[in-house]
């Protein structure tokens, strides 16, 4: 497994991480079992960065997460954690907590969740419009000092919020989306984390599985986060996207890979800041993904996905208009 560095400050990772939070939240019932054989194949097929949040099954995620690294090399991986994203006994989203007070408090909680001394990235899961900037990467420098923290990450932030969150502490890595059909980060953020030396760790590469080669129409009336509040898997939206994917398909297909690997290829291809997450729930979509760490594209294949699929090209947006409001980094 190759290795990229996060940012000039962070820890070096293998180019591929795996995202956690389909275990215990959000995309419908998961394994128990099935979801720590998956960490575990992940591992031993050489993966380092395991992305969690302390608000995925309100805890549950980080408690899976401790349950396998048991009698793991602490070492040889790394974990990153969000926090003060808000939640109620319903599961309903209801704002942003940030304050260094509150964040500490997280943070107590998911150590000892997670059975862990230190997490190695830890980030704010969105900006809190109450909280500024300074005051909560200071707050979370504090718990570096006292080596409770090993790297401070930012996620889903703007160019202006990187710039003063960087002033106060260097930043390792920005958690955002970024695919072939999620291309926001490039209208400047990408630009201002790569003029700071800022790592990207690139969630939703297969944009939460439309463009993974395995969606179909028939399961648009499936009611988990996709189907309740992602327009881009809403009606006519999602019958557009699909076609996207077919033309996907036909440059897979002459390569020989999969339309997953394919896309997630591309994200790999954009540069060696960039680590993508992939977010695979069971060990065969797990060997799916790790088998796109085998493929380069070349520049004609590059140009072939550009105008396949040009940025802009999708319909809908990534959520709904509410949890876009919240996205600093798309205003």
């Amino acid at each position: 497994m190759q290795t990229r560095k996060l940012g000039h400050t962070g820890p070096e990772t293998a180019q591929m991480g795996l995202g956690l939070m389909g275990m215990s939240d959000l995309y419908g019932p998961a394994d128990r079992g099935e979801s720590i054989a998956t960490i575990h194949a992940a591992l031993d097929a050489g993966l380092t960065l395991l992305d969690t949040g302390d608000f995925y099954g309100m805890g549950h995620n980080e408690m899976l997460l401790g349950e396998a690294l048991q009698g793991r090399r602490r070492d040889q991986l790394q974990v990153s954690v969000k926090f003060g994203a808000l939640r109620d006994p319903d599961g309903n989203w209801t704002g942003n907590d940030s304050r260094p007070a509150a964040l500490k408090n997280f943070a107590a909680y998911s150590l000892k969740r997670l059975g862990l001394q230190h997490i190695d990235i830890y980030r704010p899961a969105r900006l809190d419009p109450n909280v500024p900037i300074e005051d909560t990467v200071g707050a979370i420098a504090e718990l570096v000092q006292k080596g409770h923290v090993k790297h401070i990450g930012l996620s889903e932030v703007g160019p202006e919020t990187l710039r003063r969150a960087h002033k106060v502490h260097p930043i390792s890595d920005l958690q955002i989306e970024y695919s072939l059909i999620s291309r926001s980060i490039e209208r400047g953020v990408l630009q201002t984390a790569r003029e700071l030396g800022i790592g990207i760790t690139a969630y939703g590469v297969l944009s939460r599985g439309l463009i993974s080669g395995h969606w179909a129409r028939a399961r648009e009336g499936e009611m988990d986060f996709r189907g309740l509040a992602s327009p881009r898997f809403q009606g006519e939206n999602l019958a557009h996207n699909l076609q996207l994917v077919e033309r996907m398909r036909g440059i897979a297909q002459a390569k020989g890979i999969s339309v997953a690997q394919l896309a997630i290829a591309w994200v790999l291809a954009q540069g060696q800041d960039i680590v993508p997450l992939v977010g695979a729930r069971t060990r065969q979509r797990l060997q799916e993904a790790l088998a796109a760490n085998e493929v380069t594209l070349d520049r004609a294949e590059l140009e072939r996905l550009e105008l396949a699929v040009p940025a802009g090209a999708a319909a809908g947006a990534r959520y709904n208009a509410h949890a876009m409001a919240a996205l600093d980094s798309e205003r």
